[in-house]
């Protein structure tokens, strides 16, 4: 089976970031490698990552969710190309059904799960309980629950890397984060690819934890700015989270 490159951003998330890959090792059972793009933390990170096997790339200072994403997408050996956030917890055959939904077709080029937290068709629309449950209810393959959309949230970004080879990497002028995912949607679907819900995968999302360390009010000026250089760069609006 070919191996999946599962890469984290993080910054300052050591609490998440513990638990996040303490849960891959736990609930994935295919072939894949764990790379931690660190974005300068002074939170002892670092020194985790060291004493764990995955790989690390440490940076001096924080360059963003973007930057940090190609790095590791430079970085990674596997044929499928999972960017994930260090708020995550994976669970049991989560990754799996993502993957038989990548591969089901050569168009499909980007997968996301369903979650607790997450803008869209993405949320969950029963009331959350608790991580093992939810996953044992919806975790069961299923594939007439995926569902094809026009976006995925980054959150949990399944890519062929077909696509990264077709279209390069995400576009770093969104740094530090929001929109650089509707952005890589957008090219994927111009270049032919489908993006794909994959129904029969939860995954927890813990939400917001790397902007909730920033003003409130700078974090809405900065998704402002970003959705107008979606807008100046594309000429359309960016797809809405219905």
């Amino acid at each position: 089976m070919q191996m999946t490159s599962i890469i984290i951003p993080n910054y300052n998330g050591l609490h998440w970031l513990k638990r996040c890959i303490e849960s891959i090792r736990q609930h994935t059972h295919v072939p894949h490698e764990v790379i931690v793009v660190d974005n300068g933390s002074k939170d002892g990170s670092v020194e985790f990552c060291l004493s764990r096997r995955v790989k690390l790339v440490s940076l001096p200072v924080n360059r963003g969710f973007p930057m940090a994403c190609n790095i590791g997408l430079r970085a990674a050996s596997g044929e499928a190309l999972l960017l994930l956030n260090n708020d995550t917890l994976m669970t049991p055959s989560g990754l799996e059904n993502m993957l038989r939904c990548l591969y089901s077709s050569e168009n499909v080029g980007i997968v996301g799960p369903m979650s607790n937290f997450a803008s869209g068709k993405q949320q969950i629309s029963e009331p959350f309980t608790n991580v093992d449950d939810m996953a044992a209810r919806m975790n069961q393959p299923d594939s007439a629950k995926w569902q094809e959309v026009e976006r995925i949230v980054g959150l949990c970004f399944l890519i062929r890397r077909e696509l990264v080879n077709r279209i390069g990497l995400l576009d770093e002028r969104f740094s530090p984060g929001h929109y650089e995912d509707d952005d890589y949607c957008y090219r994927a679907k111009q270049a032919g690819y489908r993006m794909i819900i994959a129904g029969d995968s939860f995954i927890y999302h813990h939400g917001s934890v790397s902007f909730q360390k920033e003003n409130e009010q700078s974090v809405m000026q900065l998704i402002r700015h970003n959705r107008q250089q979606f807008i100046d760069k594309w000429g359309v609006e960016p797809q809405q989270s219905i």
